[in-house]
């Protein structure tokens, strides 16, 4: 496959009903694919939604409206990845999707990666939630800083300051992503934070060679006066928005989206890929592995394990079922 047709989403959630984002991650994968996209990329935890609240609310005043993230998260797998697993087989396409995963009694920023074909290629869960979010969320391991091949190339997922952790960002590039998909939340901070969001998403398609798929969210001005009454905290509510698509030479190919809701989309040449490596190849003739060395600890961190046991007698015990 020389060129696909890549989509990056820009919508406001429901803030309700976990059904009612549901419903327009739908919709919009559907006109996606009227536009002949094959892969798309929604917000961080875009379902149910973003948890605004925690950024303009003290912890002592949140307990409610974390306890409604709670009622509204995604179990995964359940009815929802069903949903979505369903939209890409129909439309042949591959979606990532951001979600609040609720696993018992933790919330995990989650982020999925469904291949066309509908199988979920890939669950991750935010390694560090960045500020507030440590309030929302728990932490995850390094079983999902993999590169997933799918229908389209070979796909990476960060979100957010993840892609200030630089070793994260290596681990997916030795990994040579084709395709990296980055979440940010948006309508969050100000002009600000979208201009550092350009610089990170546009450094990091330089770096690794590699097409950046960027989607952020975005809030109404009614949904922000939903989430605080406060004036001066409504600005830190508004722009912070830059959805949008980077070549492997660090180029937009096509208008980003930054206000309002929207898509950005563009075709993807990915001989694009071997020209920049070409020239540098991060983690290939331009890596020096004698001077550096990146070690992952990608097992998947269990609250429990199953030792052997013995007997009195020192004895090892035989568990195994006859």
């Amino acid at each position: 496959m020389d060129k696909i047709k890549a989509a990056a989403i820009q919508i406001a959630p429901d803030l309700d009903r976990c059904s009612g984002t549901v419903d327009k991650v739908v919709a919009a994968v559907e006109d996606a694919a009227r536009q002949g996209a094959q892969i798309a990329v929604f917000p961080e935890t875009f379902v149910p939604y973003y948890p605004y609240f925690a950024f303009v609310t003290p912890p002592v005043l949140a307990g409610k409206e974390h306890m409604r993230l709670y009622e509204e998260a995604v179990e995964v797998p359940g009815p929802v990845t069903t949903t979505f697993s369903e939209a890409a087989r129909r439309h042949n396409m591959v979606l990532v999707i951001g979600v609040n995963e609720r696993d018992h009694g933790t919330l995990y920023n989650c982020q999925l990666v469904f291949d066309a074909d509908g199988t979920l290629a890939l669950k991750r869960r935010k390694i560090t939630p960045s500020y507030h979010e440590r309030m929302i969320w728990g932490q995850g391991d390094g079983s999902g800083l993999v590169v997933v091949p799918t229908r389209v190339g070979r796909v990476g997922t960060l979100a957010c300051w993840e892609h200030y952790n630089p070793l994260a960002r290596f681990a997916l590039m030795a990994e040579h992503e084709e395709i990296h998909c980055a979440q940010f939340p948006g309508s969050m901070v100000g002009p600000i934070f979208a201009e550092q969001m350009e610089v990170t998403i546009r450094h990091h398609a330089l770096e690794a060679g590699c097409f950046v798929l960027n989607a952020t969210g975005w809030l109404t001005e009614e949904q922000v006066g939903r989430i605080t009454p406060d004036a001066k905290l409504k600005k830190v509510l508004q722009s912070g928005c830059c959805t949008a698509i980077i070549s492997p030479e660090g180029a937009h190919l096509c208008t980003p989206v930054k206000e309002g809701e929207g898509m950005a989309i563009a075709d993807l040449d990915l001989s694009l890929i071997t020209k920049r490596k070409r020239m540098l190849d991060s983690v290939g003739h331009y890596a020096r592995p004698d001077l550096f060395h990146l070690q992952i600890d990608r097992s998947q961190r269990n609250h429990t394990s199953v030792c052997s046991s013995e007997d009195r007698t020192g004895e090892p015990v035989d568990n195994e079922p006859k």
